[in-house]
């Protein structure tokens, strides 16, 4: 066998610089980069050397030959002219891996099929013994590429993925692999930190993977000392006495290294299901006196052990996903960029992406940018020098932002800052939580109309005593949100840009908007959820997109309702409805109550509130109508108050009860498997008006609404019964500005 062999590194997308310099050092000659892979010639103490020490390869694979091929029968001779039994005993196992396609091959299983069956008639013996296939753990892993008519047949070194260090036996819901998190520290900076006596700190360190890596190059311990099984090991190439003479020197390294007085390297994480799988991989890795992995909340991580303790904050936040996470991480990053602000100045910091547009408002600069792929994701390393220079304090305005500066200067004056007390009423002491420096043109803009709304509102408030209600919805048309105020929660929904926006201007005006509220509102970023709404279809608006099952109650006029704002669209409690829900309370007392389409039965507690001899609600979900369960038990009410699960038509068909009250809120179209057909508003109104008004008694009031902005009552009702549209009076100071946010009407006989 030749001294000297041709080697193929292969590493994730984006890894290749990176590679060919470690390889280099490690002796690799003649490097060249190629897509997700390098190459270059080396003898076989440099080719078991990178499998021991390469930190960010993935497999290094021994090129045995090299042949033209026009087709299988090309391929199948071309492998079976290897000597295969310098290779492979006969009664051996192998598994074979085969890469491109053309020449007539454009089956991958059948081209390795090809190559096994030539390796096994080559090894094949008179007594029919022959190797066997074992894709787990072979003796051979053998792996041809097909590259423009040349078959590559190699010898796979490596046997399992050298990023398998096997320290992480536990992993989060979205772990990077040990040897793209060793690229992502390499670049950062950290061989050289360590090399300083620098500290690591990474404040979302999910199961520890950039702890673990930093620690053992801190260490100088080798990637893969602890891997007992190799491609090599059963090899009969294998030379025995040149490992282990390269094994027994990094097994001195290591335990010299782990003499040093260890490297500060501490680790946060927000999840308490992470902290214990975190630290067993630490002490899988035998580094659990260098590292320690704390719980604790990005805005409140504390990296350094004393003042004058310096050295690289590391993370890799949240990506988003789901169509609009990314909003609702908006805060992650700004906390982060806060933290570093506040505790980590001159530090070096590296923040890993899927999201730059994310990263951009941490507040602080980025020197460097290097693009990365994870898996199929592209993602951007920001690196972060941790100086007052560096710090983002305002953003240039655009011409387009000084346009909708001038247009609402017409109409606004910028307001004082207003305060809200913990029942979510403005008060006049402003005083606001992050600095506006920090906020873009657009931001401050925005930041100033929140402001504006609240001033305009808090006399309102204050009189009614409404400690729910919405302080936004739309005024801007550049920024397309609804936010409510829940008490000391605030509920954002942003609408779905029209496909004539421009993604990114959208995209950087909803970060702009939802960096500002937390500022205008005087709300903890914690207690402020966000949503998309777009347009719904079915039930879709009420089936469940989360399952945090967290419950918050909140107050409404003189009763008590329990809101939910992560699970559903919406949130439990439509606060457009409050006036009609409050003149339900007002009009109960000694009514027999039903409540049509009643979803969490809110407009039954104040009917019960408002003294009614009885209510009844229907609805078809058992969710809901659990929700209205626990509505009604929280304000004492549960006798006198039926809850009825069922399609409201067929109910009322079967209904031979009479009552003096009755309030419909249909949905606008259903096609529920538990009802029978599909209802549409537009369409059913008449009968379903119709099968009410059977049941209302002598004197008395239905109440029907709709949120369908083209909905139009049929005319022939007013016919047969006495109809009075009541929308205007069912609209607060909140709902002004959008008037069609529903339309009411009172029903009565003639």
């Amino acid at each position: 066998m030749s001294d000297r062999y041709e080697l193929f590194l292969t590493c994730p997308k984006g890894l290749e610089g990176l590679l060919a310099e470690e390889a280099t050092a490690l002796g690799l000659e003649d490097t060249r980069e190629h897509t997700s892979t390098i190459r270059g010639t080396a003898d076989m103490e440099t080719a078991y050397r990178l499998c021991l020490w390469s930190r960010l390869a993935n497999r290094v694979l021994l090129v045995l030959k090299r042949f033209p091929m026009k087709d299988a029968e090309d391929l199948y001779h071309g492998v079976l002219d290897v000597e295969w039994q310098d290779h492979l005993e006969p009664d051996g196992s192998l598994a074979v891996e085969f890469s491109g396609h053309g020449s007539g091959i454009d089956n991958t299983h059948f081209g390795a099929l090809k190559v096994k069956d030539a390796i096994v008639d080559k090894l094949r013996t008179p007594d029919g013994s022959r190797p066997s296939i074992d894709k787990l753990n072979p003796d051979l892993r053998i792996h041809l590429r097909l590259d423009r008519g040349e078959a590559i047949l190699s010898l796979d070194l490596s046997g399992h993925s050298l990023h398998q260090r096997g320290y992480r036996l536990q992993q989060g819901a979205a772990p990077l692999k040990e040897n793209l998190a060793a690229a992502i520290l390499i670049r950062s900076g950290w061989p050289r930190i360590a090399a300083e006596g620098g500290a690591l700190a990474d404040p979302m360190c999910g199961v520890g993977t950039f702890l673990v890596e930093a620690a053992m190059i801190g260490a100088d311990i080798a990637p893969n000392l602890k891997r007992e099984r190799w491609g090599f090991s059963a090899w009969l190439g294998h030379v025995p006495a040149l490992w282990g003479k390269l094994h027994d020197e990094a097994l001195a390294r290591a335990e010299a290294g782990l003499a040093k007085t260890p490297l500060w390297i501490r680790g946060y994480e927000a999840d308490p299901r992470l902290i214990q799988p975190a630290r067993n991989n630490i002490e899988r890795a035998g580094m659990s006196d260098w590292i320690k992995v704390y719980q604790g909340e990005v805005a409140t991580f504390e990296p350094r052990p004393d003042q004058n303790q310096k050295g690289l904050v590391i993370c890799n936040p949240p990506y988003g996903e789901r169509l609009g996470d990314e909003a609702s991480l908006l805060y992650l990053y700004q906390n982060l960029g806060e933290r570093l602000r506040q505790a980590c100045l001159n530090w070096e910091a590296a923040v890993f992406t899927g999201a730059p547009d994310l990263g951009k408002r941490m507040g602080i600069r980025s020197h460097k940018q290097y693009a990365f792929w994870n898996g199929a994701l592209p993602c951007k390393l920001l690196l972060i020098k941790v100086q007052p220079d560096q710090f983002v304090t305002g953003e240039r305005r655009t011409p387009e932002q000084r346009q909708i500066e001038r247009e609402q200067a017409e109409h606004d004056v910028t307001p004082e800052p207003v305060k809200l007390n913990k029942n979510g009423n403005p008060v006049r002491e402003p005083q606001p939580v992050v600095e506006q420096a920090r906020l873009s043109e657009g931001g401050q803009m925005f930041a100033n109309r929140l402001q504006k709304n609240l001033k305009l509102l808090s006399k309102w408030v204050r009189r009614e005593g409404i400690d729910c209600y919405r302080v936004y919805d739309a005024d801007m048309p550049e920024y397309s949100l609804a936010i409510d105020l829940y008490e000391d929660w605030v509920h954002v929904q942003e609408y779905a840009a029209p496909k004539s926006i421009d993604p990114e201007k959208a995209s950087a005006r909803l970060f702009d908007a939802l960096a500002a509220i937390p500022q205008a509102l005087n709300i903890d970023k914690s207690r402020v959820v966000i949503k998309r709404r777009e347009r719904q279809s079915g039930t879709k608006q009420y089936e469940r997109q989360s399952a945090q099952g967290q419950f918050v109650e909140v107050k409404e006029g003189g009763v008590k309702l329990l809101v939910n704002l992560t699970d559903y669209l919406d949130t439990g409690l439509f606060l457009d409805h409050r006036p009609m829900r409050m003149r339900i309370q007002r009009e109960a007392a000694g009514k027999r109550f039903l409540n049509l389409y009643s979803y969490t039965a809110t407009a039954s507690v104040h009917a019960a509130k408002g003294g009614a001899r009885s209510t009844t609600s229907v609805d078809l979900s058992k969710t809901y109508l659990d929700w209205a369960r626990r509505n009604l038990s929280l304000n004492g009410f549960s006798d006198k108050n039926r809850l009825e699960q069922g399609d409201v038509m067929v109910w009322l068909e079967a209904s031979r009860d009479e009552y003096d009250l009755i309030f419909i809120d249909p949905p606008t179209f259903s096609n529920s498997k538990r009802m029978e057909g599909i209802f549409d508003v537009q369409r059913d109104q008449v009968q379903l008006i119709d099968l009410a008004m059977a049941r209302l008694a002598p004197g008395g009031v239905l109440y029907f609404s709709n949120n369908f902005r083209k909905f139009q009552l049929e005319e022939n009702l007013a016919e047969r019964y006495s109809v009075e549209e009541i929308s205007a009076q069912t609209l607060d100071p909140d709902f002004a500005r959008n008037s069609k946010i529903h339309r009411a009407w009172k029903i009565t006989a003639r």
